[in-house]
């Protein structure tokens, strides 16, 4: 299967613990642990287990980008360096390398400017765990 999300990070699942309706699904990609919440009948039809491997999946246009220190209540937050930025006509490509990946942020031109992001920043990428898929191979 090919899907059109750009960010697409395979890793080792490291935690899965079910709730009344939702799963939450700890993903180990690298140095980074990245949290995942499935519904508990996804989590069952792919037969989802501790130690397995699996990928994370995040639209580009679900990746956030943020500047400094500062608290949020998304919990995927990763320190990373701007690899390339490719503007549009109202959007902006930002690539962020994070350890070992790189993942893919669209943002508006209008944000790239109010942030003065450049390629070689230090950024923080920030993700909800509600905006991430989990898929198998």
């Amino acid at each position: 299967m090919k899907i059109s999300a750009r960010n697409q990070l395979e890793g080792k699942i490291i935690r899965i613990q079910k709730g009344a309706v939702n799963t939450e699904v700890c993903l180990e990609i690298g140095n980074e642990k990245i949290t995942a919440i499935i519904t508990n009948s996804s989590c069952q039809n792919l037969a989802l287990q501790e130690g397995a491997n699996a990928v994370a999946i995040i639209k580009a246009s679900s990746v956030l980008i943020g500047l400094g220190e500062f608290k949020i209540s998304a919990r995927n937050q990763f320190s990373g360096t701007i690899e390339s930025i490719q503007r549009g006509t109202v959007n902006a490509e930002v690539r962020i390398k994070v350890g070992t990946q790189t993942i893919t942020s669209i943002i508006t031109l209008n944000a790239l400017s109010d942030l003065n992001l450049k390629e070689d920043d230090e950024v923080k990428v920030i993700v909800k765990a509600s905006n991430i898929l989990i898929g198998i191979r």
